[in-house]
């Protein structure tokens, strides 16, 4: 049998899930990034994408139908929804957010996290004190326009002494004066942060500052709400292993979203949910930021999960990022460098995107200074692609574990041990 032969059929339908970062925006975002960014990869790679309504009921997504080689796939892609518990975390006032700052800070900080980070990759470290520099620029700003304001006011209300007045000022004129200042400078602080918070989604301060205080809060730990969640996203993946017609169950994991994948996929192996005669499964993890949360001192559930992932022969995990996301931990293994990594460890097959090789030059030029638009990247065309493209990897006729068969993984990946934290129980 030839090769194009196999190709056609290893996988004529698939499940993917995929299970975004921390994102307050509606899933429907991803359907249109999938239709653009899979209608310019079709064209440059030469075979054909054609993006349908979602199939049946259930939570959201869309269908693909692929036209890869002479072969004919189809696709469901699910959203796993947890936007609206991102939402209600960012819910917070100034005042509030402020508050997290001093907490998290003290969390990476006081935990001996932020030290261990900044030996991995110094990118992802800066996007984390990024809103905390950014946050504390603002409230300096705030403070001396305040500051400014109550001056001049107080000149103009006549309640300041002016040069060259010596004379002793009353008890009343001192407090008018000190009550006009205050409310000049609580007045137009206030007004000057709010303005920054209406325009954070350009500045992103308050949107960084909401995802790292989500962990931790925790220290590591996984929230109550996240945690019902992330069991209704097994049960669903669970669900799609036992449908008899399909030949692969593709999960994906982008950002945040990758060490949640970890910890759904590692439940879902332990408790039997896997059946022997069921699809492929593969689990995809891009841009991933997994150290972020596994080296804090509670995160003994996600490190279990890890450890218990990576030596599991029930599926095939690849780990894609590259040095170019600042955001991401780029060829850092997320197993070893959190420290559990087991003796018979499998996965994860990690390599790099190589965002500089394979984004023309034009568009690398225009991309590599937006560097939250590149930690979308992954999910994204690319001019000249190698062995890494979603959307045939998504939606093409090759599984995971065929694609990735015998390529090696990227020789400057960091897999020494360096989170201080390596419990795996309570």
């Amino acid at each position: 049998m030839g090769s194009s032969d196999r190709q056609a059929k290893d996988v004529r339908k698939r499940r993917v899930f995929y299970i975004p970062g921390y994102d307050p925006i509606h899933p429907r975002r991803y359907r249109e990034l999938y239709r653009k960014e899979g209608a310019e990869q079709a064209a440059i790679s030469g075979y054909e994408l054609t993006l349908a309504p979602k199939r049946g009921d259930g939570p959201y997504g869309w269908h693909v139908q692929a036209e890869v080689g002479g072969a004919t796939v189809n696709t469901d892609v699910e959203v796993m929804v947890w936007s609206d518990i991102v939402r209600n975390s960012m819910s917070n006032t100034i005042l509030a957010t402020y508050g997290q700052l001093l907490r998290t800070a003290w969390a990476y900080i006081g935990s001996g996290a932020l030290w261990r980070l900044m030996k991995l990759r110094k990118g992802p470290v800066i996007a984390a004190l990024y809103p905390v520099g950014m946050l504390l620029l603002q409230l300096a700003l705030a403070l001396g326009l305040g500051h400014l304001a109550g001056l001049v006011l107080q000149v103009l209300a006549g309640l300041a002494p002016l040069p060259g007045d010596g004379g002793p000022q009353s008890g009343v004129r001192v407090v008018m004066e000190n009550a006009v200042y205050l409310v000049a400078l609580v007045g137009v602080a206030l007004a000057v942060l709010r303005w920054f918070k209406a325009r954070d989604n350009k500045l992103f301060a308050y949107y960084l500052m909401h995802d790292y205080a989500y962990s931790a809060r925790w220290k590591g730990a996984t929230p109550p709400e996240l945690q019902a969640r992330m069991n209704a996203f097994r049960a669903r993946i669970a669900s799609a292993l036992q449908q008899g017609d399909l030949d692969e169950v593709l999960v994906v994991g982008h950002s945040s979203g990758a060490h949640l994948g970890v910890m759904v996929l590692a439940d879902l192996i332990r408790a039997g949910e896997l059946p022997d005669d069921g699809p492929a499964l593969g689990f995809l993890s891009l841009g991933q930021v997994v150290p972020m949360v596994s080296f804090l001192p509670d995160a003994w559930q996600l490190r279990r999960d890890l450890a218990y992932l990576s030596r599991s022969d029930r599926l095939t995990w690849v780990d894609v990022t590259a040095p170019g996301d600042g955001c991401a931990f780029a060829l850092c293994d997320p197993v070893a460098v959190s420290g559990v990594s087991p003796h018979d460890k499998r996965w994860p097959l990690v390599f790099s995107a190589a965002f500089s090789q394979t984004l023309g030059p034009q568009r690398w030029r225009a991309l590599k200074r937006r560097y939250f638009r590149l930690h979308f990247q992954y999910l994204c065309a690319f001019d000249r692609p190698k062995d890494y493209d979603y959307f045939l990897i998504t939606a093409g006729p090759l599984r995971l574990s065929r694609r990735y068969a015998g390529r090696p993984a990227s020789k400057s990946r960091i897999e020494r041990a360096v989170s201080k934290y390596t419990s795996v129980a309570a």
